[in-house]
């Protein structure tokens, strides 16, 4: 993801052209001279310089005036412009240095700080900073990090101060393998965790070694190396182990993550963006600008404007250099990057687990009667019912029914629903119902009544297999007398008709890619996209050529299709149908391709949506939770808390309460 280094500057600042040391500082002392000082000359021309640069002008302005620049600059500004203002003037080296020297100060550490800036520079930058810091406090830094930390964080710090990391890219794919062995041996197969052989690998391996060694443990476990680090590790220790995977796949992406939460939520970290700001102004800027836009589907410039203010917030929007937002600056490599970031799931070829499996010594007939006897009499017990449902599999539940019925001569939905009630009903409910009996009843809900669910049409609709879907046509008329198609013409119109009956039909192809056709397609696309707004005797047929690409074609395909759209357009496509499109034909053309980018992350988002702000949307995170338990509801957790920064588990306890929560929670499967 990132860049080599020295093949293309990716800086945001550049060397000023006709560069006069003298006549800058002359300009500075001006600015600062008298009775009060002018801010704005001062952030213009110091947001205008490289760091080299800066570095003259401080000399120039001593031998001028003897005096100080940085002392004059602290005396003439305050607050965040100052010290935004004052970590430019320093050389990135002795900005770092004052940045650790803060963070281990007085009482308390700043342990952020510290995992951010050792973590994510190279050998180099830590040998310079090791030098700076001993050159302006006169003392050892590694020696100030042992008295302030302690433990295994301690000692990974420690092995980063050491700036060794391997730099060879020849890889060994016999150590590739020993090491991979040696991480799993050391945390998922061991009775506690060998924390040294974490540290010793992820702190002196090479970038590239590495990269290789968490895409073979993904395969040869089943789950990302950050899963493992967060199950087996604990606090400082686990937040640097996380930050130094993070970096080593792509140090740019991390720093977009580190930007969008210091300026998310309320209130702003203002020491963490100015940090970023500064020391990546020269080294990355353009990529992780690019990244941000991506990931965040906004511009680090547009979160700086709304989050800031002031001189403050015009020095960083100097710093970012643009406004990714703007029409024509969507940077053509992020689009590039968007590909890179969900093709890693079909390159990795992830098993899809859910949190929901058959339970051993499976006894329907004791399930039975446990169940009736937690129904019968006066109160229910709730716990009883939650316990037997949530930890059974869907066929598992449905041999219980037969035995119920057998037993009792009575239908257990028909007792459920009469002893439980609203969420907790639903729920419970929803987990009786075979997996296409459930999707068909969802569907019919969402056209009862006055309006429409939209959103639930789609969600169902665009990620549902061939085999699903077929299995819910079946469903839906067995249990409404009435097809699934009927329902569609009879309550949606226009193209959005056409697109959900186009997917109800699973015709979904099921090979491989076809290269010269993804171009093809790829050039439709582009096509009725850059032509959504202009009137054209093509664009009809065009619009029937686009949706049976989208509807059609096997995901494999549209992977490709995707990029050959992002080799002819510099545009990612998912971007360009939110920009180009509206209404439902937009939202359901988005939920295919997000679906085919990365199906787990598409639910980890309506996840997350239905339980964020001001009250929850019951429906969806039931819908949600009860269909992808037994496919791929693990898959979930894991971009939820990569994506959100907090477990699901956490969020729904965060969210609901009583026993639908418990409920929620035992589907869940687990606390990342």
């Amino acid at each position: 993801m990132a860049k080599p280094q020295g093949v293309k500057y990716r800086g945001s600042i550049h060397d000023f052209p006709n560069f006069d040391p003298n006549q800058d500082a002359e300009a500075l002392y001006t600015a600062m001279k008298g009775f009060g000082s002018d801010k704005e000359a001062i952030l213009e021309l110091i947001t205008s310089r490289s760091n080299r640069q800066r570095q003259e002008i401080s000399q120039s302005y001593k031998s001028l005036y003897g005096k100080d620049l940085i002392a004059d600059l602290k005396y003439e500004l305050t607050g965040k412009f100052e010290r935004l203002i004052v970590g430019l003037m320093r050389p990135l080296a002795y900005c770092d240095a004052k940045e650790i020297k803060d963070a281990i100060s007085g009482i308390g550490t700043d342990e952020k700080c510290l995992i951010e800036i050792l973590a994510s520079r190279t050998n180099e930058q830590i040998h310079q900073l090791v030098a700076a810091y001993k050159d302006a406090y006169e003392r050892d830094l590694e020696a100030d990090i042992i008295g302030d930390t302690s433990g295994h964080f301690q000692k990974m710090l420690v092995v980063l101060l050491q700036g060794t990391r391997e730099q060879d890219d020849v890889v060994s794919e016999d150590l590739v393998q020993q090491d991979v062995q040696d991480l799993y041996e050391a945390g998922e197969l061991k009775w506690g965790t060998d924390e040294a052989q974490f540290i010793y690998i992820l702190g002196n391996r090479s970038k590239q070694h590495l990269r290789l060694v968490f895409d073979e443990y993904l395969r040869t476990t089943g789950k990302p190396i950050e899963a493992s680090i967060r199950g087996e590790l604990s606090g400082d220790f686990e937040k640097l182990m996380l930050a130094v995977v993070k970096c080593i796949r792509s140090t740019p992406e991390y720093f977009a993550e580190r930007l969008f939460k210091a300026m998310k939520g309320l209130g702003t970290r203002d020491n963490t963006l100015i940090r970023i700001m500064v020391s990546r102004s020269e080294l990355d800027m353009l990529d992780i600008r690019e990244i941000f836009r991506t990931k965040y589907e906004k511009s680090l410039y547009s979160m700086i404007k709304n989050d800031t203010s002031g001189e403050y917030k015009k020095a960083l929007l100097k710093l970012c250099g643009g406004d990714d937002d703007a029409a024509g600056q969507f940077f053509p490599e992020a689009a590039q990057v968007a590909y890179q970031m969900w093709e890693l799931s079909a390159v990795a070829r992830v098993e899809l687990k859910g949190t929901v499996r058959p339970v051993d010594n499976f006894n329907p007939d004791a399930d039975a009667k446990a169940l009736r006897k937690a129904m019968k009499g006066l109160g229910t017990d709730e716990d009883t019912i939650i316990d037997i449902i949530t930890h059974r599999s869907n066929a598992q539940r449905q041999q219980i029914r037969q035995t119920f019925k057998s037993h009792f001569g009575r239908d257990l939905m028909a007792d459920l629903k009469s002893e439980i009630s609203g969420d907790l009903a639903r729920l419970i409910l929803g987990l009786m119902m075979p997996p296409a009996h459930y999707d068909a009843k969802q569907l019919k809900k969402a056209m009862e009544g006055a309006g429409t669910d939209e959103k639930a049409l789609i969600e169902i609709l665009a990620t549902r297999t061939n085999a699903e879907i077929r299995a819910i046509c079946e469903a839906y008329k067995e249990d409404y007398h009435k097809s699934l198609e009927d329902a569609l013409s009879s309550d949606t119109s226009g193209h959005f008709r056409r697109i959900l009956i186009s997917l109800a039909t699973g015709n979904r192809e099921e090979g491989g890619e076809d290269r010269n056709q993804a171009r093809e397609d790829a050039q439709v696309a582009a096509e009725i996209l850059e032509i959504a707004d202009t009137p054209s005797g093509d664009k009809t047929s065009l619009e029937t050529r686009f949706m049976t690409i989208l509807c059609t074609r096997s995901y494999p395909h549209l992977r490709r299709v995707f990029q050959e759209f992002v080799k002819m357009t510099n545009y990612d496509v998912e971007h360009t149908i939110k920009k180009e499109m509206s209404g439902d034909v937009r939202d359901v053309f988005v939920a295919i391709v997000q679906s085919v980018k990365n199906k787990p992350l598409f639910f980890a988002d309506k996840l997350y949506k239905s339980m964020k702000g001001a009250g929850t949307d019951e429906k969806t995170l039931t819908r949600i939770m009860v269909s992808r338990s037994e496919i791929d509801l693990l898959n979930i957790r894991r971009e939820f808390i990569e994506k959100y920064d907090k477990s699901l588990h956490q969020a729904i306890e965060g969210d609901t309460s009583g026993d639908f929560l418990k409920a929620l929670l035992a589907i869940c499967g687990g606390e990342d």
